[in-house]
């Protein structure tokens, strides 16, 4: 584990400074990708709009509340797409171990790396350099031997940030890392952890095993690890699709039985035509629901029998619905996913990648 060099790059304000690349007018001004309509919702924001608050996933209104001046642009995902082609085929000039998280972040494992280039930090430094040169984007890039402390690393210093943690730096640098800047702790669980008196590395290093188990169940065994440096997976070159989803933002929030019901129906049929068009088959579904004032839950049911069809899907959504308290909470969002649970998973029972993204995102 601690031979390995791995970096994270993230492009900064990805779909935002994409936009003021191409539209000189929208340079240095408050910016938002996404809708502006009543029930819109941020995509991204640029680092002159986040000085006021915005934020991605945020409701377009509450935008403009905190920003009055905030530009909304329609978001174009075939550019997005064209940029993250090219930026991956940089990387690929240094290794072809490169595990995408999204179109504007991945890891790339550079222990044997094609320039043979002895340090990952004059690689990374390189590889910020093409970007800005060649696109005229800005990445940050963190580097470590894991890929826990790699991504915590990329976040440090934005945006162009660099940073390297390296292994007799990393038991220092967790114990003063904020447990909410942790991978995986998300609002929800940092409240927790703060009522158990949790608010750094070093205190959430002072727990036993058993105690995190108890209380967050398989995830505890990766805060474990995690506070101790400790993150074993390998960069992986080809991910496996884990889950396919949808879910419809409402045009007004609902609380009526009836509405509720068609509304379910319409996201069951979308998500069927995805998993046909994908031929993808899992045996775990997942409702999740946002309510209006933001809050959200998720419920899963896992089958015996594969949830390809609309008949073996809407039941059982129809099954996880009748756990929602929705006529005293209006809902905002539907949505559904299904996930496949056969797969290799770790000794806890869960898969690494559900452990590092999929609970973080639905906090």
């Amino acid at each position: 584990m601690m031979e390995r060099k791995i970096i994270h790059i993230d492009m900064d304000a990805f779909y935002a400074s994409v936009e003021q690349r191409d539209n000189p007018e929208l340079r240095g001004k408050p910016l938002a990708v996404g809708y502006s309509e009543e029930r819109g919702v941020v995509a991204a924001a640029s680092y002159e709009a986040r000085r006021y608050g915005v934020r991605s996933a945020m409701s377009s209104q509450k935008a403009k509340r905190l920003c009055p001046q905030l530009i909304f642009v329609r978001g174009r995902m075939d550019v997005y797409q064209s940029v993250s082609r090219r930026i991956h085929e940089i990387f690929h000039e240094y290794t072809d171990i490169i595990e995408p998280l999204s179109l504007d972040e991945a890891f790339l494992d550079v222990t044997e790396n094609k320039p043979d280039i002895p340090l990952a930090v004059d690689i990374a430094k390189e590889i910020k350099k093409r970007i800005r040169e060649e696109l005229n984007l800005v990445a940050s890039a963190g580097i470590s031997y894991n890929k826990f402390l790699a991504k915590i690393a990329s976040d440090y210093r934005k945006p162009d940030g660099l940073c390297t943690i390296h292994p007799d730096q990393a038991m220092d640098f967790i114990s003063a890392l904020p447990i909410e800047s942790f991978w995986g702790v998300g609002p929800v669980t940092a409240k927790k952890m703060h009522t158990l008196g949790i608010h750094n590395g070093l205190q959430l290093r002072m727990c036993s095993l058993d105690m995190l188990n108890r209380q967050f169940g398989k995830v505890g065994a990766l805060y474990y690890d995690f506070a101790r440096g400790i993150d074993l997976r390998p960069v992986e070159a080809v991910r496996i699709r884990k889950s396919i989803g949808c879910e419809r933002t409402l045009e007004k929030d609902i609380s009526l039985s009836s509405s509720v019901i068609i509304e379910l129906y319409h996201v069951a049929v979308e998500l069927v035509e995805r998993l046909q068009r994908k031929d993808f088959k899992g045996n775990t579904l997942t409702l999740k629901i946002k309510f209006h004032d933001f809050s959200q839950i998720t419920r899963s049911i896992t089958q015996a029998n594969e949830l390809t069809t609309l008949d073996k899907i809407l039941p059982l959504a129809k099954q996880l619905l009748k756990e929602v308290d929705y006529e005293h909470h209006p809902i905002r969002l539907i949505g559904l996913s299904v996930s496949n649970p056969r797969e290799e998973t770790d000794e806890h029972g869960a898969t690494w990648e559900q452990l590092s993204f999929e609970f973080s995102d639905w906090e």
